[in-house]
């Protein structure tokens, strides 16, 4: 998921470098949605791991 962000976050650079704002606004904007939900995720595993009482990597 971290990967899709960054696609999209280059998506978004290349876009605005080129003078296309929709389409640069669009990928920044599913690139901070998608980078929060792996920020979520990766949370919730840290917390799923602490509790099964593995110590965090």
């Amino acid at each position: 998921m971290l990967g899709w962000a960054i696609t999209f976050l280059v998506i978004a650079l290349v876009a605005a470098l080129l003078g296309f704002g929709g389409i640069a606004g669009a990928s920044a904007g599913i690139a901070k949605i998608l980078f929060v939900i792996f920020l979520i995720l990766f949370v919730v595993a840290m917390v799923a791991r602490v509790v099964k009482g593995k110590p965090p990597v």
